[in-house]
């Protein structure tokens, strides 16, 4: 008699952007109310979840791996031990199905320092760099922010811990490691960094492109899918600027639809990959087909 299966296989998939290979490697998801959403009525936000099969706000956690020119960086690092243990936090245990050994990996991309994107920088009991080689790619407006005491006063307990504790006991021990962008510019072969503000003063998505081929991994230009590409206007509490952050959503959903880039993102469903097309008056994303070789 054959057994049940009890799990699923790891999340890692693979993606070729001409000679570059992206891997998404999925770090879990996170379960909430839509207490956190603004610019929406609760029962609004709730028919749209219901109209796609999804009556509760989970959240899906992603990393990527980018291959190119030999060289080998992480875009975010998940949530680490900061999360409910069992839903979250699988980012390194994924990376070493993927066969990759976090010593080999040469930069770290932060879309930002939000703590389910930054949280298993370093073990926090020790303070080890968890990926001991790599150098901390980020906006210059990520530290700026997140140590300063003054913008730590402003913020909820939960923000305080959660953003400004975390995010800096994480990124400290890379502080003689970090290498800081301010614009539009490349920052490892074939990957540009286009800062979009709001969500944190420094979020940025970046842009992976090889012969005619691109890639763009939107960071957190959503959290809820089904709702802010339906309804851009649609924020989240926890936006630093939530104007400004509506704005930069509008801003990269008119270059994914205009261009109809294939794009992925933190907390789009594993494995992300999707394009973008015009909807009404808001958007609708559309799954890429799974890709069966690379």
């Amino acid at each position: 008699m054959t057994s049940i299966p009890k799990q699923q296989a790891p999340a890692v998939y693979h993606h070729r952007v001409g000679e570059i290979v992206v891997t998404a490697i999925g770090d879990g998801f996170l379960d909430g109310t839509l207490d956190v959403l603004r610019n929406i009525s609760h029962a609004d936000a709730l028919q749209i979840l219901t109209e796609a099969f999804r009556p509760a706000r989970r959240t899906t956690v992603n990393t990527f791996l980018i291959h190119s020119a030999g060289r080998l960086a992480l875009v975010d690092t998940g949530c680490g031990g900061y999360y409910p243990a069992g839903t979250a936090g699988k980012c390194h245990q994924n990376l070493k199905a993927a066969g990759v050994d976090p010593a080999s990996i040469d930069a770290v991309l932060l879309t930002h320092m939000h703590s389910d994107h930054s949280s298993a920088l370093s073990d926090p009991a020790t303070g080890a760099r968890l990926f001991p080689k790599a150098e901390l790619v980020m906006h210059e407006n990520e530290p700026a922010h997140w140590f300063d005491d003054a913008q730590m006063a402003k913020g909820s307990e939960r923000e305080k811990k959660m953003f400004f504790q975390v995010g800096r006991e994480q990124v400290a021990p890379y502080r003689d490691r970090w290498r800081l962008f301010k614009n539009t510019q490349e920052v490892f072969p074939g990957v540009t960094a286009i800062p979009r503000p709001g969500h944190t003063p420094g979020h940025t998505t970046y842009l992976i492109s090889s012969g005619n081929q691109q890639l763009l991994i939107w960071g957190d230009t959503v959290h809820v899918p089904e709702i802010q590409t339906a309804r851009p206007e649609v924020c989240m509490d926890f936006d630093t600027d939530k104007d400004l952050a509506a704005d930069s959503r509008r801003k990269v959903f008119d270059m994914a639809a205009t261009d109809r880039m294939l794009l992925t993102g933190m907390h789009l469903h594993f494995p992300g990959f999707s394009h973008l097309v015009r909807s009404g008056s808001g958007y609708r994303l559309i799954p890429a087909a799974w890709e069966h070789v690379v």
